[in-house]
């Protein structure tokens, strides 16, 4: 029988989002290795999925949440991604529908491709804050008064705000 009720989110996430449910939280969460350098996009990927993924893990990566077992749902969104505006192209040249030998009007397979790669293309978002409510569930210290060291370190900058 499988779990029930809604997955569970990790425990940097629901600090993000203030632990709304008051829930005692997870201690003994695996934390995972962060990435010293940008990944690079699976060769597997198409070129345009290849293209979201280059787009989105810099700022996944900024913003303080992608790890290195992450790599792989990353992929499967940007994967999600392209499969989802091939079938979109393809839709705008064919049409939704199209008439068979035998004269009936049927969906254009695109169209099932496009619907699915969407869906999945948004739960992979959801995961990382990349929808508005999941992002709205997030809150992230903000940057203003921090110091960049670099900027210290090439200029002595202080601190903004």
């Amino acid at each position: 029988m499988g779990a029930r009720g809604p997955a569970g989110k990790p425990k940097a996430l629901k600090e993000l989002q203030g632990n709304p449910g008051k829930r005692p939280l997870n201690q003994h969460e695996p934390i995972f290795p962060k990435y010293d350098e940008l990944p690079k996009p699976p060769a597997h990927l198409t070129t345009l999925a290849k293209k979201e993924f280059s787009r989105v893990v810099p700022l996944l990566h900024q913003a303080g949440i992608l790890t290195q077992v992450d790599i792989n749902v990353v992929a499967a969104y940007s994967q999600a991604f392209g499969r989802w505006v091939d079938a979109e192209k393809a839709i705008k040249i064919h049409g939704m529908t199209y008439e068979s030998d035998k004269g009936n009007i049927i969906q254009r397979p695109e169209v099932g491709i496009a619907s699915t790669a969407m869906k999945e293309m948004v739960s992979f978002a959801a995961e990382f804050g990349m929808t508005p409510s999941s992002r709205s569930r997030i809150k992230v210290e903000q940057l203003e008064d921090k110091v960049n060291p670099f900027a210290v370190f090439i200029g002595g900058a202080k601190k903004s705000g």
